[in-house]
């Protein structure tokens, strides 16, 4: 049974604070507990209302033979452990992992993300580059953080699948990448037609804050690329925009590489 500083404890992860002094973080959701488990993220807890067990038995005896702790809460409870204003009546505490890999040298499309603020966007982001087989990402320090619960489920749990690399020094990283041969490209409204670009084989495509755009600093070590505009719409959703700009450089890479069916 779970005690009233337990899920006080749990519920005190909503907050980023807490995320980070504990090292863990709440998904809400089948699919994103799923998604974790796949990746090999570790699970201390899972929690669910008694709807979610009734409608789903076989899956939560599966789970309870998983992990020690499983538990089904009443509502009033539940809700406690939630982001979301309409949960899907199940929740598990996991712990958070970073990433250990080092950037390859012949990595191919590595995104960077500079002063990407919005949860949604920056989720959605990393969607875009697991779907476009990208596996590095690099944030600037000012960017969303990782595990903000709007993060993981607009990530749709693209997250863990993932090497984020948060840096201290956002343009010395991508000029190191440079020295080892990537090509430092951004995203611009003044800059070269994506569409008429060849990708090199390995690149860095830097996108920035909406409102903001680049920094000088990024453009002055970087070759801007602009998806060209035909209508009358300022200027494009980052998210959206990144779609874009991976489908083409995936299309228009000098190296292609096969699409997964």
């Amino acid at each position: 049974m779970t005690s009233k500083g337990e899920l006080k404890y749990y519920s005190s992860l909503l907050q980023k604070k807490y995320r980070y002094e504990e090292k863990k973080f709440i998904a809400e959701g089948k699919k994103l507990i799923d998604e974790a488990f796949a990746a090999g993220f570790e699970c201390e807890a899972v929690f669910c209302d008694h709807h979610f067990m009734e409608a789903n038995p076989a899956y939560c005896a599966r789970l309870a033979q998983k992990i020690k702790k499983f538990e089904p809460l009443n509502n009033h409870e539940f809700l406690k452990l939630c982001d979301t204003e309409t949960p899907q009546g199940i929740a598990a505490i996991f712990l958070m992992k970073d990433s250990k890999s080092k950037i390859k040298k012949d990595e191919g499309i590595i995104i960077a993300l500079e002063n990407i603020a919005d949860p949604g966007n920056m989720g959605t982001i990393m969607r875009n580059c697991d779907w476009f087989g990208v596996k590095s990402l690099i944030l600037s320090n000012e960017c969303a953080e990782s595990y903000n619960p709007k993060v993981v489920r607009a990530s749709m749990g693209s997250l863990f699948h993932l090497n984020i690399h948060r840096v201290e020094n956002f343009v010395k990283s991508l000029t190191m990448l440079a020295e080892s041969g990537y090509e430092i490209l951004c995203a611009d409204l003044n800059g070269e037609n994506l569409f008429e670009f060849t990708f090199p084989q390995n690149s860095v495509i830097i996108f920035a804050n909406e409102a903001q755009g680049p920094s000088q600093e990024v453009l002055s070590i970087s070759k801007a690329v602009t998806i060209p505009r035909y209508g009358s719409a300022e200027s494009l959703n980052v998210a959206n925009a990144s779609a874009v700009i991976l489908g083409a450089a995936r299309a228009n890479l000098k190296t292609p590489t096969k699409f997964r069916t």
